[in-house]
């Protein structure tokens, strides 16, 4: 019984050196067919408490843009085919991009230096044509 709330504590309560680093997460913006770049699923400006409560639960959404950041972080760190492609279809199909389409997408880190916040674009993806 103690061992199995031993392991289950570390799950419960997260320690902090569990992150290599913490750092800014990746945004990341789509356009079509070289239209203006808009962000892949913004964040609501409110969420209802019921809302929230459920999302506890029950939020494959997020658990799917969770891997989209771990998706880019890896894309920044060593660029590889894999990280591009998963990036480019999961996009189309989150936002509804149309067959024949030119998908293109950026890596953008939001800081604040001197009191301002900057935009830094760390990767910008060729136009990719939807088959």
């Amino acid at each position: 019984m103690f061992r199995t709330i031993g392991l289950l504590l570390p799950a419960l309560i997260p320690s902090w050196r569990f992150f290599k680093t913490v750092a800014p997460s990746p945004r990341i913006h789509y356009r079509l067919d070289g239209g203006d770049w808009q962000p892949v699923r913004p964040r609501p400006q409110s969420v209802s408490f019921a809302r929230m409560m459920r999302r506890m639960l029950w939020n494959p959404r997020r658990n799917e843009e969770l891997f989209l950041v771990t998706l880019s972080e890896r894309l920044v760190e060593a660029p590889n085919a894999f990280c591009v492609n998963e990036i480019n279809a999961r996009v189309a199909r989150i936002v509804g991009a149309p067959r024949g389409a030119s998908l293109q997408f950026r890596l953008t880190f939001i800081t604040r230096e001197e009191g301002q916040i900057v935009n830094y674009d760390l990767f910008q993806s060729e136009p990719w044509v939807l088959p």
